[in-house]
């Protein structure tokens, strides 16, 4: 059985072999032979060896961890973020520490503390809903940590985002629906204090202006959590509404699939009486029936470029830029929610 805290020279004195030789070894010098190589790890593995990460990121001054936190894990977005990044990570020899600020501002901020004691390599963040004061990050600046956002990002100081343009994206998801023939356009809003889900309200209110569509104020609706349940529930009262919509663009997909299901329940078809668009391209996006059209915001893409951004400031301080932004495309894919035999 593995001992406890096997160290290094524990491993040495069991191989009888010096020091150097074996921590080359474990390196894949080739100044060692394969066969010793081989032997030193086979050995570390029978004894339980790990080699201490820590000490060699001081030695080295550099650490190969990169620090990610974002709101929620189980939301598919931020889950397939995290598969960019560490795809890209991995290949270039660093490893990912996950934190989860479950929308919690002093969350957050513990999670800065412990990733900054664990001296990680870069960061790369998504604000959580409650944070108004992001000072907290610039923790890393002090102590020269990379640091890069994704989607919501801060706005008080200058930094590295990797973002998409919710703007434009919410105009081509309205315009879409104006497209189809759809007159009376409502929005199902993400919580406004976060600028992404105001720039889908901005979005959806220009393209209803530049066509000159009907614009009523009983029409948006803001949802924080924005999940099934709320799309749902909301859905009744929507159809309520005198006159009724006969489009309705959410700022995401469970949202849209609540509205999807709630326009069932009271004989409300979609797409003839009501088309929906949804925002994320989530996989539940084409499980419901009908199938959700829906903004793909191509989150794996956003994901590897916000690791290869953190990689370059990691990996060539001379080249350190704090305020670049990546801006991702984003695609419109059409299914059946907003597919009509005729225009109205």
């Amino acid at each position: 059985m593995p001992k406890p805290n096997v160290t290094l020279k524990d491993l040495a004195r069991e191989l009888n072999l010096s020091l150097s030789t074996v921590s080359r070894a474990l390196q894949n010098s080739e100044s060692i032979s394969k066969k010793t190589r081989k032997r030193v790890l086979a050995g570390a593995e029978q004894l339980g060896y790990f080699p201490n990460s820590m000490a060699s990121s001081l030695r080295r001054s550099k650490s190969n961890l990169i620090g990610i936190i974002v709101p929620r894990i189980n939301i598919y977005f931020h889950s397939r973020v995290i598969s960019g990044i560490e795809e890209v990570a991995f290949k270039n020899g660093y490893n990912v520490v996950i934190c989860q600020s479950n929308d919690s501002y002093e969350r957050e901020v513990a999670n800065t503390q412990a990733l900054l004691a664990n001296r990680v390599g870069g960061v790369i963040a998504c604000l959580a809903l409650e944070t108004e004061d992001n000072l907290h990050f610039l923790r890393f600046s002090k102590f020269n940590t990379p640091l890069v956002f994704f989607d919501r990002v801060c706005q008080e100081f200058a930094c590295n985002k990797v973002v998409i343009d919710d703007f434009e994206a919410a105009y081509k998801a309205t315009q879409h629906l104006i497209d189809i023939g759809c007159k009376r356009i409502a929005h199902i809003a993400g919580y406004q204090g976060t600028n992404i889900f105001k720039a889908r309200l901005e979005g959806y209110k220009a393209a209803l202006r530049d066509n000159d569509a009907m614009y009523l104020d009983d029409y948006i609706k803001e949802i924080k959590d924005l999940n099934y349940t709320e799309g749902y529930i909301y859905s009744s009262k929507l159809f309520a509404l005198k006159p009724q919509p006969d489009g309705i663009f959410c700022a995401n997909d469970d949202t849209a699939v609540g509205i999807i299901q709630g326009a069932k329940t009271i004989g409300i078809k979609v797409p003839e009486d009501c088309a929906v668009i949804g925002f994320s391209n989530y996989p539940v996006s084409t499980i419901v029936e009908p199938s959700l059209t829906t903004i793909d915001d191509r989150a794996i893409e956003m994901g590897q470029a916000a690791a290869k951004l953190l990689l370059q400031q990691i990996e060539d301080k001379s080249d350190f830029v704090s305020s670049q932004t990546i801006v991702i495309e984003t695609d419109l894919i059409i299914r059946e929610s907003t597919k009509r035999t005729h225009t109205k």
